[in-house]
Formats: C-alpha cells, structure tokens, sequence
C-alpha cells in the first residue's frame, strides 16, 4: 500500500454508519471512522488523511497529523514498555511499537527517545526504531564553520546536547556553551562550529563572527530602549548575566564593546545606559 505512513489526499468513496471509504491509488478502499467526519463531506470529496494500521493490524485513515512519517524521525516519550518492546507516543490515538530488536537501548516510561517511522516489510505495519546510529552517516566536507544547519535536540548528556543535523547526521551543542533555554523535541536553526575527525559536528546556538555580536548588541538596545537602564557591567556575576541577557559574559563584553565604539551607549560604573 502506497499510502502507509504517508499523509495522502484521497477522494470519498462512499458511506456507511462507521464512516466513510477513501479510495486508495491501487483502487482498494480504507475507512475513515466516523468520528473523523464534519458531516459536511460529500462522495467524491477529497480529505486529507495520514494512513496507518489500528489495533488489529487494519489499515485505517485518520485527519489526525502524527509527530513524524515514513522515514522520518521524531523525538518520542516511552508511555508503556513491555516484554516485546516499547510503545511510543507520536501524536496518534495507536502508539507506536518500536520491538525489542529496534532499540538502541533500553526504555523507560516518561523518557524521550529519537525514533524513526518505519514499515515492517514482514508484517506491514508502522513501528518505530530508536537504533539512530543504523541511519546516520559522518557529516561531509561540505560543513564549513558558520554554515547553518536543521538540528532536532534528541538527547542530554554530561557533554551537551546530542543534535540530529538535517535528518542524517549527529551533531553536539557543548553545556558550557549554552545560555539559552533547550528543550529536547525542539527543533531549531543551528550554525557549524567544525567537523571532527571522526565526522560529527560541534555546533553552537549563534552565528559566528561579526554578526554573533551584532545579534547581541541588537538585543541588549532593545533592553535599554525599555527599561533606560541595565545593572550590568563587565565585573559582573556570569551567572547575572546568563540570566538577564541568554549569553556568556564573554559574548556580553564584546557586546558592549561594539556598542560602546559605536557611541551607542554609556559605560558607567554600575552598569550600562543609553547616552
């Protein structure tokens, strides 16, 4: 079937009292459950519809929109881990099975895990496979410093945060060079800090160079054009800083720096101002 795991637009068919029959490319028919229709739909209406199997294995239509399709990937919270696998929640009345021999590791309940939608050729259903590094290949030479890139946050360790760069490769957003909240799920613009050795990606949340500065000098006139005034200077706590502003202390004084030649602001003693 054409349309598993795919978002497809497919014409009414015809009614009964469960709802009504889609026609698929092959010209065999699946059910769109009642309580899916407005009531307003007529035969030969096209709906849009993601197409997957439901408890018992029967392929069945749903306007519902799932966290990711065929060959893509999402980040998934464990709601039931079994004998036989792990379910996943992706957005859709049926979780998603990712089996025992589709698991990178272990699972448990409430942990978020990077999951890909896959058929299973054997048995042809959706189920899911957390065993990333089977799909993800070294980053090329084509990654140069300051390239901006696709990055899904999957994952939190002792180093930072673990990036999966335009759905292919894996990257690394280093702790200490973090000063901006992160959620695991998000999915953002990231800029290439450098390829490593061994083809994966250190990446960082700002561009580099000249226009890293100029974002942040940006945002701190925006502040002062607020509030007149900003109790921070460069004997401050970085933590203050972190807090006030989202950036390094480093990136703050350089900020400053660039505003102060500018002739943009005042430096004072206990902070800084507008002129």
């Amino acid at each position: 079937m054409k349309e598993l795991g795919q978002i497809s637009r497919l014409p009414i068919n015809r009614f009964t009292d469960f709802g009504a029959y889609l026609e698929l490319e092959s010209g065999e028919e699946v059910l769109l459950p009642k309580g899916y229709l407005s009531g307003d739909e007529r035969e030969d209406d096209y709906v849009q519809v993601f197409v997957y199997t439901d408890s018992e294995d029967r392929p069945v239509a749903v306007t519902d929109t799932p966290k990711a399709i065929v060959d893509e990937w999402a980040v998934m919270e464990a709601k039931e881990v079994t004998s036989f696998g792990a379910f996943m929640d992706w957005g859709l009345p049926k979780d998603l099975l990712v089996p025992n021999s589709e698991m990178g590791k272990d699972m448990e309940v409430g942990r978020k895990y990077l999951v890909r939608v896959c058929v299973d050729y054997r048995s042809n259903r959706l189920i899911g496979s957390s065993k990333h590094r089977d799909f993800i290949i070294p980053a090329t030479d084509d990654f140069k410093p300051g390239d901006e890139v696709d990055g899904l946050i999957y994952e939190k360790t002792d180093l930072g945060f673990k990036v999966l760069v335009e759905d292919e490769f894996e990257g690394l957003i280093y702790s200490n060079e973090v000063f901006q909240p992160i959620e695991i799920g998000e999915r953002r613009n990231l800029f290439v800090k450098k390829k490593r050795d061994d083809g994966k990606l250190d990446l960082q949340l700002l561009p580099t160079g000249r226009v890293k500065y100029e974002e942040g000098a940006e945002k701190i006139l925006a502040i002062l054009k607020e509030k007149k005034f900003l109790p921070l200077h460069d004997k401050s706590d970085p933590e203050e800083i972190k807090k006030v502003l989202s950036m390094s202390k480093k990136h703050f004084k350089q900020c400053i720096g660039q505003l102060y030649k500018a002739r943009e602001i005042q430096i004072l003693e206990d902070g800084i101002a507008l002129p």
